[in-house]
């Protein structure tokens, strides 16, 4: 309940409330005509007072933070907890609420502030502490329940605002809020289990995420790939492959320090045994050269000469003869120097032979020494690049991991999510059917409401869907106008009525002129009737802000007077000072 409001504004209209309806009227001011408007005689700015004070946000285009009222202080004189306390909230400290009263007991206890003497406390934990006191709510909500009710989301339904586009549907306090947030909302008002709805909020979370994924990954790397496990998984296997061949040359690699040093010496040996291995050809040719040569030097025969002398008929003399036998003898002579020769030049070519072969040998060894070194290992920087190419290597096998695992959770999440649909749909219908006598009596609570607004009473349908649960408000009449504004004030009074039974909610429903626009005369009496009548029987306060000349002066039962529940305070339309605030602000 709220007791009243008061601020250190000295124009502001304080306001006192009493228990069950309280009409705020906003009258025309003396002298004014049809041209007038009381659109900003305060009606509304009080529905966003009372937000500002139960811990609504204070943006920087909010009428609490302009120059008008930036540095005035607002009070509110409430029932919290079992006790009443005083709250206070200034636009140019609005991230701080002042309190007065017994608050040692709430879930968040204030703190004393050394500089004012005031004990506070941040909005956050206000907020923290409402939640917990007026509806229930954890203190330290789980950080893995990204969807569950919150005290701002609930509260508005006990004070819907125009400028938030509150009065377009029933289930709807807000133009911004979300599906998941009505379906929580609602199911925790209603007292039905509220974490399906939470849970049908996740699966639709990962539905998008799933449907980013897939639009990312087919513009992105998985390209021609995207969805196909199977291709990825065999991608993924040649590459671990070789992966792994390049690891185990990394690990038997041997750095050799002087790599290129050595490979240029074992280069040059390779040249020179080829070098030998030219000059003892030409040696081999030499000595088969000189051997042949060897084998055809024999001396002239002097027999011969003297057989052909005869032959000619001519006798030569005595001293011819030993002339023979000494060029024969010179002749043998010159044969043995010539074969002594031959035979030294043939083994001195073989000795040159055998010379280069021993130092072949020699080189050869040299040779096998450095190529086995070479072959067990390499430079450095041979080393350096195939550890880059490891790398790379393990690198694309990581990278094919994680597109096999995006492969899979695309493949398999619309079959988990559909599964997860499907239990999730189960469990609300379960729910439904455990909570029927819950759900029996909002629905027979909300037919008794509008029943008492027109002939055929509306109807609220409750139902388990594959998306969450349903909420439908119904109420035929075609002859009424604003007929979708009362199925709002039918659902409203039965949400207000179901939650202080249940002990939940902030004990007030508020109504801004708005809730009437457009409403039958006859319509807006029986409202106000059934308000004041409901909320006298349920314990609740109805507070309500209307222009004076809508108010209905007929249309209620016999002995139910309207003025009695107008609130003393009277807002004007005078520009300058007839508002709720007293001052003008854009």
């Amino acid at each position: 309940m709220i007791h009243g409001v008061t601020s250190d504004l000295p124009s502001f209209k304080a306001i006192t409330f009493q228990p069950g309806l309280n009409v705020l009227v906003a009258e025309k001011s003396a002298g004014a005509d049809d041209r007038h408007s009381r659109n900003g005689a305060g009606k509304t700015s009080f529905v966003e007072l009372i937000h500002f004070l139960f811990g609504g946000k204070a943006k920087p285009d909010s009428i609490f933070r302009s120059d008008a009222l930036a540095e005035a202080t607002f009070e509110a004189q409430i029932d919290l907890g079992g006790r009443t306390v005083s709250v206070a909230r200034s636009g140019s400290k609005s991230s701080r609420v002042r309190v007065l009263g017994a608050a040692e007991q709430w879930p968040i206890p204030p703190v004393f502030d050394d500089k004012t003497g005031d004990l506070v406390l941040s909005n956050e934990n206000w907020k923290s502490n409402l939640g917990t006191l007026l509806f229930g709510l954890p203190v330290d909500p789980d950080p893995h329940r990204r969807f569950a009710p919150t005290f701002r989301s609930l509260f508005s339904y006990f004070a819907r605002r125009q400028g938030s586009g509150g009065f377009a549907r029933p289930t709807q306090q807000s133009g911004q809020q979300q599906i998941w947030d009505q379906q929580v909302a609602v199911s925790y008002l209603l007292g039905l289990d509220a974490g399906i709805a939470q849970e049908f909020q996740e699966t639709r979370a990962q539905e998008k995420a799933m449907a980013e994924l897939r639009k990312a990954a087919k513009q992105g790397d998985l390209g021609r790939f995207y969805g196909n496990a199977a291709d990825f998984r065999t991608r993924l296997a040649v590459a671990q492959t070789r992966a792994r061949q390049l690891r185990r040359q990394v690990e038997t690699f041997n750095v050799v320090p002087e790599f290129a040093e050595m490979e240029r010496e074992a280069t040059e040996i390779t040249l020179a045994i080829t070098a030998l291995n030219n000059e003892n050809l030409i040696d081999r040719e030499l000595i088969e050269q000189l051997t042949v040569s060897l084998s055809d030097e024999r001396p002239p025969a002097a027999e011969d000469v003297g057989r052909l002398y005869a032959e000619a008929g001519v006798v030569l003399p005595g001293t011819v003869g030993r002339r023979f036998e000494e060029v024969a003898q010179f002749h043998a002579a010159i044969i043995r120097n010539r074969r002594a020769h031959l035979s030294s030049e043939i083994e001195a070519a073989e000795a040159r032979i055998v010379a280069r072969d021993g130092e072949r040998v020699k080189l050869d060894r040299r040779r096998g020494q450095l190529m086995g070194i070479l072959r067990s290992g390499g430079a450095l920087e041979h080393y350096n690049r195939l550890q880059e190419e490891v790398g790379r290597a393990e690198a694309n096998v990581e990278t094919l991991r994680q597109q096999l695992n995006t492969a899979e959770r695309i493949e398999s999440t619309k079959v988990q999510l559909e599964i997860e649909r499907a239990r999730l749909l189960q469990a609300l219908q379960n729910d439904l059917h455990e909570r029927d006598a819950v759900v029996e009596e909002a629905i027979l609570l909300f037919e008794e409401l509008s029943n008492a607004l027109y002939e055929r009473a509306g109807s609220l349908t409750i139902a388990p869907t594959p998306n969450g649960p349903i909420f439908e408000v119904k109420i035929d009449s075609h002859r009424s106008k604003g007929i979708s504004n009362m199925q709002i004030f039918c659902f409203d009074m039965m949400l207000a009525t179901l939650a202080t039974r249940r002990g939940l909610g902030p004990g007030f429903l508020i109504h801004d002129s708005h809730l009437f626009d457009g409403v039958d005369t006859r319509q807006v009496a029986k409202a106000l009737q059934l308000g004041a009548d409901q909320a006298e029987a349920q314990g609740f306060q109805y507070l309500v802000t209307m222009n004076s000349d809508v108010l209905p002066e007929e249309g209620f039962r016999k002995g139910f007077d309207i003025r009695a529940f107008v609130n003393p305070t009277v807002l004007t339309d005078e520009l300058e000072t007839g508002g709720l605030f007293g001052v003008h602000f854009e």
